[in-house]
């Protein structure tokens, strides 16, 4: 029958084993805290400050890793629509073009801002909301990393055996020497070690934390990078045929764009002549007509500086002081001579530039002869071309011709003739390469039709009624188109792409991890030596890294042998006790089960002999389910060093 004191004593007991309960699992969390700087998830709810808890509310959901993810993903979707839709600060021409192939959707697209994309309130908005997501979420883990560089590793936890990592085992070795190897074999191994109470702890792997850093970190340098590309940028392009040439000053551009903050008083001073364009083409098989060889040749110079040669190619650019020529695409230039309606010639052998239509360079252009002309009774008149070329002609299609291969193989250039005013002398700018035939008539032949011919090269068409002769000539030149740009923060960009793959890799691959040696003096004497590791997350590497490390110093520790237990009265000095066994190493396992009096004398027994662990047997870390249940003054080996 249980007394009442004894009633009470029990509920003492029970509430002091709950309360180291308790104490063991802070101690444990210790253990384990700051392997992160990833801010801890509260649960908390609305927030009822008002105006300021709101405010706060979205301070935390903005800066979380979680929204910070979201928006690069929201970042990488608005970038979609740039790369399929024209854009204006690329190609204005495209743009026109588009939108008369899509009269329905241009005006959606432009009250959407689709054909400028990345100047767009939109894109802009998720821009700014990841910029400062990232800054929000990195400078706080930024100085708790800092303080866990500066801080020590903690303690050792009160059971190493819940760890899961665990190893253990008994050594003659004194414990101070013991926590003096310790210490020595983990800093050879790189980590941070220092000695707390009867323990030594040690940490490694803030390699990851730092990549991490770094990765979000380089994120924030391409954003700057691109900004600062936006703003500062300067871009233009210019069409060059073959001998004439190009000098790096705003009127010289055919379009040109530029950033908010660019000066346009700082372009670089510098000029180059096309020499020459060479080109070659692929003449069978499914790849025919597909370029081969794609190369400009210049020369170039800067005011009062030497002259050089240089040869341009695609993703090969010219590069004067930051200001790279790229080269995008090449067509070519008819040159014909005009003679007006008394014989007089107009235009003397002008090289007139067509754009190509299709991968054969099919062309089209205009032709427009604004000054000098006058008809056979000398009255002022302008007269106007549209002109189709192709270097081999492949034939008539519907209402053109086309070309059946990009090389001049066989030149054909058509023409239709149009007088009247092209150009009132307004000063409203005029597309070069279209004719606007609003305020002009067409030239008709003898029958009322439609007056057109189709030229080879040293042909020459008359005009009806004596208005003059264009002459096809012999001599065709070819034009390349250059992009003229300045963009100064590539530099940055490609930096931060490099540092965040980099931080990338060291925040996927290396593991934070812990590790403490517990050494302590047993019951009876012998120095009892624990192991335990604990990962950041879950590792099979951390097991055979604790193995590892419990190698080395294994060998500067060896194993002690358990002490023979005294036999019972009456009981064999050579007895061995009830459900006892040798380990691998030649102690004793200790069992629980007292010994038998009415056991056999074993005659095997080599308990007095000095134990002689063999060379490769080790302690093995062993996972925290088996590691919790052992005694910490077993010895434990491995299963290797067990069988041998």
């Amino acid at each position: 029958m249980t007394t009442p004191a004894q009633s009470e004593t029990a509920k003492n007991d029970e509430a002091t084993d709950a309360d180291a309960q308790r104490a063991d699992a802070r101690q444990e969390e210790a253990a384990g805290a700051q392997l992160s700087t990833a801010p801890r998830e509260e649960l908390t709810g609305g927030p009822t400050l008002g105006v300021i808890g709101w405010f706060r509310w979205f301070w935390r959901q903005l800066t979380s890793m979680r929204v910070a993810l979201i928006l690069l993903f929201l970042l990488s979707l608005a970038s979609i629509p740039g790369s399929l839709i024209p854009q204006r600060m690329v190609d204005d021409l495209k743009v026109e073009t588009w939108k008369e192939k899509n009269e329905f959707w241009a005006p959606i697209f432009e009250k959407l801002q689709l054909f400028d994309v990345y100047s767009s309130v939109w894109f802009s908005a998720i821009y700014i909301l990841l910029f400062v997501s990232l800054i929000g979420c990195i400078v706080p883990r930024t100085w708790q990393f800092v303080g866990q560089l500066r801080s020590r590793p903690p303690g050792a936890p009160g059971r190493l055996t819940r760890m899961p990592a665990y190893t253990t085992w008994r050594t003659d070795a004194d414990p101070e020497q013991v926590r003096e190897a310790a210490l020595d074999v983990l800093k050879k191994r790189r980590f941070r070690a220092h000695v707390v109470g009867n323990a030594v702890a040690a940490e490694k792997g803030y390699l990851r934390e730092a990549g991490n850093l770094i990765f979000h970190v380089s994120l924030i340098v391409m954003l700057l990078a691109f900004a600062a590309g936006q703003l500062f940028k300067s871009e233009g392009g210019k069409l060059v045929i073959e001998g004439d040439g190009f000098a790096n000053t705003l009127t010289q551009y055919d379009d040109f764009r530029s950033g908010a903050l660019y000066d346009k008083d700082n372009l670089d001073p510098f000029w180059f002549d096309l020499k020459s364009f060479d080109a070659t083409y692929e003449r069978s098989g499914p790849q025919k007509g597909t370029a081969r060889t794609f190369e400009a040749s210049v020369r170039w110079g800067k005011p009062g500086g030497k002259e050089q040669d240089a040869v341009i190619k695609v993703n090969d650019p010219l590069d004067v002081d930051g200001t790279k020529v790229h080269l995008l695409a090449h067509g070519y230039a008819p040159v014909v001579t005009v003679r007006d309606g008394r014989g007089k010639v107009v235009v003397d052998k002008r090289p007139i530039p067509l754009l190509p239509v299709d991968g054969m360079i099919t062309s089209s252009g205009a032709i427009k002869v604004l000054d000098g002309y006058r008809d056979k009774d000398g009255k002022k008149d302008q007269l106007g071309f549209k002109a189709w070329f192709v270097p081999t002609f492949g034939g008539h299609e519907v209402s053109s011709m086309f070309s059946q291969f990009p090389g001049l193989d066989f030149p054909v250039l058509a023409l239709n003739a149009y007088r009247g005013t092209i150009s009132s002398g307004s000063g409203i700018p005029q597309n070069v390469y279209q004719l606007d035939t609003a305020k002009l008539e067409q030239f008709k032949d003898d029958k009322g039709e439609i007056f057109k011919q189709l030229l080879l090269p040293g042909e020459t068409m008359t005009l009806p009624n004596g208005a003059g002769s264009i002459t096809f000539e012999k001599d065709i030149k070819e034009w390349a188109s250059f992009q003229i740009s300045e963009q100064p923060g590539n530099g940055w960009a490609l930096t931060g792409a490099v540092a965040a793959i980099f931080g990338l890799a060291a925040s996927l691959f290396v593991q934070r991890r812990r590790v403490w040696v517990r050494v302590t003096t047993g019951k009876d004497g012998v120095t009892v030596v624990e192991m335990a590791g604990l990962g950041r997350s879950e590792s099979p590497k951390l097991p055979e890294e604790l193995g590892g490390l419990a190698l080395r110093l294994y060998e500067q520790a060896p194993p002690a042998a358990d002490p023979e237990p005294e036999p019972e009265q009456g009981a064999e000095p050579d007895a061995e006790p009830k459900g006892g066994s040798k380990s691998a190493g030649g102690a004793d396992v200790e069992s629980d089960s007292a010994p038998d009096a009415s056991s056999a004398p074993s005659e095997s027994s080599d308990a007095d002999a000095p134990p002689q662990p063999p060379a490769d047997t080790a302690p093995s870390a062993e996972p925290a389910e088996s590691a919790g249940k052992a005694d910490p003054h077993h010895t434990e080996v491995s299963a290797e060093g067990a069988e041998k």
